[in-house]
């Protein structure tokens, strides 16, 4: 992008958010601030705590496949989870990282029962573990915006795999990919422990209707995902430093700090898709502004900073605006600035504050 056609997309993000530049020599000097280098730097894992609630497994314990899904009420699995069966189990999601948001997890496993010890009805094996299974997590916002997709394959119950989270007491799953903010995210992912008392899920026969399983309750478990993403959310680096602006679009140097309180304007890269989206590759219009369709927190000097506007940068390919307010009491001196995309945190970046 040439200097005018970048100059060109600022004054109309300008005009329709409404926030003053004070000359034009400040704006050319932002043009000529804002060119990027790249960033050597190896993306950072992100740990993710996605909870769900009525979580039933439904177990094929009949062969009448006209039975499936008939019974409104809850019907117990009446043989078990016997080896070589198929289960499939449906939960809401209801909070990532505390935050609440909605969504679907799906999982559909076969029973293979391992052991290590010679029990009939069971595979010998060196290993313990109880199925083989595929489980997706549709993850969306709170208002129903779609956010994205994890999806995970491996191994049921036994104990965690070396490296996982200490958090996780079990399963033994790879993170294979993903859609929307978590696109081509690898990792692991498995289970913390419930709570003494609180069942992680209801097994049901798959004669029950899963219309009703709300209505007829269900577990309640916490996934924690360890993700290495593709790409993070990061501050745009320039030959003068961080992309971050005061609100006239002047850099924020050690020369013209920041200010606790005062709106920020950061470049960054790594945001994700937007509301509405554009093609991949493609840049953002220059007529409109599009939504970050996930959460985006910024953090200054570890603290949660007001978070104002998080848009697509017109004209640019994946390049995002966003706004916000520095703490009240930030201290004076270097501060860490740093971003966050469906709970996926980038490099810090320092900036100076008065």
């Amino acid at each position: 992008m040439t200097n005018t056609t970048r100059l060109n997309t600022l004054r109309r993000a300008r005009n329709r958010l409404r926030l003053p530049w004070k000359t034009t020599l400040t704006m050319v000097l932002c043009v000529a601030a804002c060119t990027r280098l790249g960033l050597a730097q190896i993306p950072p894992a992100s740990i993710l705590q996605i909870d769900v609630a009525n979580n039933v497994l439904y177990l094929q314990d009949t062969s009448d496949v006209s039975k499936f899904a008939t019974d409104p009420n809850v019907v117990a699995d009446s043989h078990g989870a016997k080896n070589f069966n198929r289960a499939v189990g449906v939960a809401d999601i209801v909070a990532v990282n505390g935050q609440p948001v909605t969504g679907t997890h799906i999982r559909s496993a076969m029973n293979v029962s391992l052991s290590t010890a010679l029990v009939p009805g069971q595979a010998i094996a060196d290993t313990v573990r109880t199925a083989l299974a595929v489980f997706t997590f549709e993850i969306l916002k709170s208002d129903g915006t779609p956010i994205g997709t994890i999806v995970i394959n491996g191994l049921a119950a036994g104990a965690a795999p070396p490296g996982a989270p200490l958090s996780v007491t079990g399963n033994n799953f790879v993170i294979t990919g993903g859609t929307g903010a978590f696109l081509g995210v690898r990792g692991q992912m498995g289970v913390a422990a419930n709570p003494p008392g609180v069942a992680s899920q209801r097994v049901a026969s798959m004669s029950e209707d899963p219309a009703n399983r709300r209505l007829n309750g269900g577990g309640t478990q916490r996934w924690i995902a360890h993700l290495i993403p593709m790409s993070v959310p990061q501050i745009v680096i320039t030959a003068g430093g961080p992309a971050v602006f005061h609100s006239d679009f002047s850099p924020v140097t050690a020369a013209k700090p920041a200010k606790a309180g005062e709106v920020l304007i950061a470049e960054a890269t790594g945001l994700g898709p937007t509301v509405p989206g554009v093609d991949p590759g493609q840049p953002f219009p220059t007529d409109s502004l599009f939504q970050v369709n996930s959460p985006v927190d910024v953090t200054v000097n570890g603290r949660p900073a007001e978070v104002i506007n998080n848009i697509g940068w017109p004209g640019s390919v994946d390049t995002y605006r966003i706004d916000f307010r520095a703490p009240d009491g930030t201290t004076a001196g270097m501060a860490s600035i740093q971003i966050t995309a469906a709970w996926i945190a980038g490099t810090a970046a320092g900036i100076a504050v008065q």
